[in-house]
């Protein structure tokens, strides 16, 4: 078994149950139609820019990460309803790694954030690096506050007043 072959079973605190694993090379239809389903705002506050809609050029970028230093966690509902996607970029040292978290905009406040948050931690952790971190607009209060509900501390983006960092020490 491959580490996209891995599916994981998670249960959100609303008790939703997910089936979570890595992003396959065959997943890119998933992702357009899931990315869909995302709230405007959600896609500005995940790609921290005014976009409407993704690009084939970012849905190839999702779909072609190496399962080492970069991971991308798909979540589903339901067998193959795509809710939520994780993705988790680790610097070349293997010390930091950043995350970026969407849900779609149907099953957002059901803990699906917060459950994939942590799984994003527990696989960073498990994989050694130290500390956990995600960019954030000043104006996505929602998962600032999941952020810092799972430890994360909030500081000022250097240079920039419209941006937060959120960081979690792993190790």
């Amino acid at each position: 078994m491959t580490q996209s072959d891995q599916t994981e079973s998670l249960t959100t605190h609303s008790g939703l149950t997910l089936a979570v694993r890595p992003v396959r090379k065959d997943d890119g239809e998933r992702l357009r139609a899931f990315f869909a389903n995302v709230a405007t705002d959600d896609l500005r506050y995940r790609f921290l820019s005014g976009i409407n809609e993704v690009s084939s050029d970012q849905i190839a970028a999702m779909v072609d990460v190496d399962h080492k230093q970069t991971e991308d966690f798909l979540a589903f509902v339901d067998g193959d309803t795509l809710v939520a996607t994780a993705l988790i970029a680790t610097d070349p040292a293997g010390e930091r790694s950043e995350v970026a978290i969407v849900v779609r905009a149907d099953h957002k406040h059901k803990g699906i954030g917060w459950t994939m948050l942590n799984h994003a931690a527990a696989y960073a952790k498990a994989r050694g690096v130290k500390s956990l971190e995600s960019v954030e607009s000043r104006q996505n209060k929602s998962a600032i506050e999941v952020e810092r509900d799972s430890g994360f501390d909030v500081k000022p983006y250097p240079g920039d007043s419209t941006l937060v960092i959120v960081s979690k020490q792993l190790a």
